[in-house]
């Protein structure tokens, strides 16, 4: 199917690796030109095309930097993929054993950063009448299945993405939200990232772990999902085909909600 996409412009955050990277890829494979960024720019980054700008969001001033480079080097930008996120490792515990700082870390790069982005990129978009996809997480709808400050953090990350629709709607930018499942990207499969520790804590082999995640969280397609899926539903959301589609939450979770 043709996107329509050719000739856009296009801002991807936290384009290093995983989802990002797979967006990054999906959207240069459709013609647009994009301006990715990551706190750690990679190899694999740069073959894509794309130009990659090195910025951490967690700065609060990395994102006007961000966007000012991106119009820039675009000049001006149809699409926004939020997808900058983490920091999810070392929050095992309960709410007695997570500090303010760390709530306050999680918080601040899984939502703080996005609103910053956007809010920097709005006169952008707003002029191209564009579209802003945001990455959130099946945590938001399943808040225990998850640390609780970066499930908190999605929670508001999707409730911002649908009042954000409401509000900008009517002046042509459309605002979806994109919430995975478990996907296989270094959160789950890394020996020191987030599936790791939670294996360790209940005394299961990570090789074993990753074997049984998707029946342990009711997945229906026996395996974890592909970044290049998501990579697919982003792109998607983000072109002219779903013009008629905004302030709708898209779970891609391989079935393991099941609730509307």
């Amino acid at each position: 199917m043709d996107m329509h996409l050719n000739g856009k412009t296009a801002l991807v955050t936290g384009a290093s690796r995983g989802i990002g990277l797979a967006v990054v890829r999906a959207l240069v494979a459709e013609g647009v030109r994009v301006v990715a960024g990551a706190r750690h720019p990679k190899g694999e980054l740069v073959a894509t095309g794309a130009t990659a700008v090195a910025v951490d969001l967690s700065d609060p001033a990395g994102a006007e930097r961000l966007v000012t480079e991106a119009v820039t080097e675009l000049g001006g930008i149809d699409i926004l993929v939020n997808n900058v996120g983490g920091g999810d490792g070392g929050l095992n515990g309960g709410l007695l054993d997570l500090t303010d700082a760390q709530w306050a870390q999680v918080v601040d790069l899984n939502f703080f950063a996005t609103v910053r982005v956007t809010r920097a990129a709005l006169p952008a978009l707003l002029s191209a009448r564009g579209a802003i996809v945001n990455v959130s997480s099946v945590g938001a709808r399943v808040p225990h299945d998850g640390p609780m400050p970066y499930t908190t953090a999605k929670a508001a990350l999707t409730a911002f993405g649908k009042a954000l629709a409401d509000e900008v709607g009517p002046q042509g930018v459309r605002v979806n939200t994109v919430s995975p499942g478990p996907v296989r990207t270094d959160i789950w499969e890394s020996p020191t990232g987030y599936g790791a520790e939670l294996a360790a804590s209940v005394g299961v082999p990570h090789s074993a772990f990753l074997a049984g995640l998707p029946s342990a969280t009711g997945m229906l397609i026996g395996r974890l999902v592909e970044p290049d899926e998501v990579a697919g539903l982003v792109t998607y959301l983000a072109s002219p085909v779903a013009a008629g589609t905004t302030g709708a939450d898209h779970v891609i979770d391989g079935g393991s909600v099941k609730t509307a």
